[in-house]
């Protein structure tokens, strides 16, 4: 199973708006093959050291440099905490504190050095449904299933989770009368599988309690009617695997889930396009950065989508919003884009990060506003 620890929108928030003059941001490579984790080890050395090099280029005082290097020696010496690992791994570092986020997005790896966090690679696993799980539910089956973008779909031990329909009512059998042996027929099986449901639902809570990937249902009628009038997870798919689960691989049910997942992530950047088009005519729509900047700056952004592997160097002014364009990377500059997501997530707008092609004229950014700027 991957671990993934994706951030919360308070921690997401808390990220944005800290400051610091020596912060470190790393993305590396990972793998939940703990047997292949060593080469994310030796490459996260790599980077910090980057990360010094600009740093003592910036100017910056090598005891506040020193730190950083002692806490990523640490985190590198950590074995239990490379154990556990995902498809991409995020370090957030400053002399006197570190988070890390294990991602299940292959990212690409980067360092980048200012006086705050660049944050737009994490969008991308906040807002694109790489990772899901299938719940595959029959009467006499059941299996949930991981599904990741890089690594064949695995099943998922669950604890609690009842085996069949009758172990969850220690019965023989779903199809004969009910506890009180009043009721029968359809009638007394829909009650049965009423609580079989509710006890799958429950095995599945601390699982996937804070977790927002997908869940996709393979089921069929009338178990899987039942199972979404009784689900309490927040992110279940609309869609469904429409065939029946039982004795299907897991590798089958995970193809049968990416066009799921796909069409979830289609549906939204359609959402915005069609949004984006409406609103360009009356200047409520933009893809210049420098735009995007002022308006974000004054709150004025209502969702942005921003290219996670650009990054566009340079300055926003704190109080107008004005852009200054750099064109090499060092510690006194920042990602505008980045710092751009981050005024939006600050003032209460959406933040989506996609690839360059999935955004209007390609774009390193393209932004829907509430009013025009």
């Amino acid at each position: 199973m991957l671990y993934v620890d994706i951030p919360t929108q308070p921690e997401l928030q808390r990220l944005v708006t800290a400051r610091h003059e020596a912060s470190a941001s790393i993305y590396l490579h990972t793998t939940p093959e703990t047997q292949n984790i060593e080469p994310s080890r030796i490459q996260l050395g790599h980077l910090v050291e980057e990360a010094q090099r600009q740093l003592e280029a910036a100017g910056v005082n090598k005891r506040l440099i020193w730190p950083i290097s002692e806490q990523i020696a640490d985190l590198r010496d950590d074995d239990d905490f490379w154990f556990h690992q995902a498809n991409s791994l995020a370090v957030f570092v400053t002399p006197e504190q570190l988070h890390t986020y294990r991602l299940p997005n292959r990212l690409t790896e980067m360092v980048q050095v200012s006086d705050r966090f660049h944050l737009k690679p994490l969008l991308r696993a906040v807002s694109v449904p790489q990772h899901a799980f299938v719940l595959a539910l029959a009467e006499n089956e059941v299996r949930l299933i991981e599904v990741t973008g890089d690594l064949p779909a695995r099943e998922v031990r669950v604890a609690n989770m009842p085996k069949t329909a009758a172990d969850a009512n220690h019965t023989a059998s779903v199809n004969s009368r009910s506890a009180s042996g009043r009721i029968h027929a359809d009638e007394g099986q829909k009650i049965l599988l009423r609580n079989f449901s509710r006890k799958v639902d429950a095995a599945l809570r601390p699982l996937l309690s804070g977790r927002t990937e997908p869940l996709i249902l393979a089921a069929t009628e009338p178990l899987r009617s039942i199972y979404r009038s009784v689900n309490s997870y927040a992110h279940l798919a609309d869609q469904m695997i429409e065939m029946s689960p039982v004795q299907t691989t897991p590798a089958a049910l995970a193809e049968a889930a990416r066009p799921i997942l796909d069409a979830l992530h289609r549906d939204t950047i359609k959402a915005f396009h069609e949004r984006f088009s409406a609103r360009e005519s009356d200047g409520r729509a933009t893809t210049d950065v420098a735009h995007a900047g002022r308006a974000a700056t004054f709150g004025a952004v209502d969702t942005l989508l921003v290219d996670i592997d650009d990054a566009v160097l340079g300055l926003v002014d704190e109080d107008s919003g004005a852009v200054t364009f750099d064109r090499d990377p060092n510690a006194l500059s920042y990602g505008v884009v980045d710092e751009i997501a981050g005024r939006v997530l600050t003032t209460g707008g959406k933040v989506l990060g996609v690839r360059r092609n999935e955004i209007p004229r390609e774009a390193p950014l393209a932004a829907v506003l509430r009013y025009p700027v």
